[in-house]
């Protein structure tokens, strides 16, 4: 298994407390596709996958029409992509992804989680370094139908998938289902996803991450406290969509 599986398997990407806060993030991530891409599914694979993980998070319908009327709509604010970096205490790194209307409040906040917690908000390629800006797939495994991931990968290398492999997750009704994770470069999103259009598997989502490019940090017990509380507060901003990080989970 390759770096990605390790990542994943270790870090245990937190959900967000509440259906709201999964609705607001999606909302607003929807409406920067449409901003950047055009309302038409069609010709905007982007939104087709985002549309495609609303669906999967029983995201109402009206939620997401509304959000694609928000982007349309001239007198709304424009919704901008910003990522601020940083190094939180015991010379943890951070990115932030945040999606706003108002550029100047989440600066603001976002330095003062770091300055409360230790750490010091930097400027733009302080840490971007250690990260490598990632597409990642998720799309449906049929139990019945189990998928060679051996196969699926040589066809799928050509169309700049990196590395492939299955993940059970938990369900809200509780059972577990199988799904398979398909990452590549970041300029292979639109050929990634028409390949799985074009071959008809199930696309659960399609998005971006940061995968740590170092060695993830070691910290005790009494600096984790720490950390654990500055991610937090990142992640429960309004304006923040993602947080990466250097920080090993803790182990179970």
């Amino acid at each position: 298994m390759g770096r990605a599986f390790e990542f994943r398997k270790e870090r245990k990407f937190k959900r967000w407390g509440h259906m709201a806060k999964i609705f607001t993030k999606l909302g607003k991530e929807i409406t920067v596709a449409v901003k950047q891409g055009g309302a038409d599914v069609v010709g905007n694979p982007r939104l087709r996958a985002l549309i495609a993980e609303a669906r999967s998070e029983n995201m109402p319908k009206e939620n997401i029409e509304r959000a694609i009327k928000r982007a349309q709509e001239k007198d709304q604010g424009d919704f901008k992509e910003v990522i601020y970096e940083g190094y939180g205490p015991h010379g943890i790194a951070y990115l932030v992804e945040t999606a706003t209307d108002n550029t100047t409040r989440p600066v603001a906040n976002v330095r003062s989680y770091f300055t409360k917690c230790g750490g010091t908000l930097g400027t733009s390629g302080s840490v971007s370094f250690m990260f490598d800006h990632q597409c990642v797939f998720r799309i449906k495994e049929d139990p019945e139908k189990p998928i060679d991931l051996e196969e699926l990968e040589l066809e799928m290398i050509d169309f700049g998938a990196e590395e492939i492999f299955s993940e059970e997750v938990e369900k809200e009704n509780g059972e577990m289902a199988k799904e398979i994770v398909i990452y590549g470069a970041f300029e292979s999103y639109g050929q990634i996803q028409k390949y799985i259009e074009d071959n008809n598997y199930e696309l659960i989502s399609g998005d971006f991450e940061w995968l740590p490019n170092v060695d993830l940090k070691e910290v005790t017990p009494e600096q984790r406290e720490t950390l654990d509380k500055l991610t937090d507060m990142l992640e429960d901003d309004e304006d923040v969509t993602n947080v990466y990080s250097t920080l090993r989970p803790a182990r179970e």
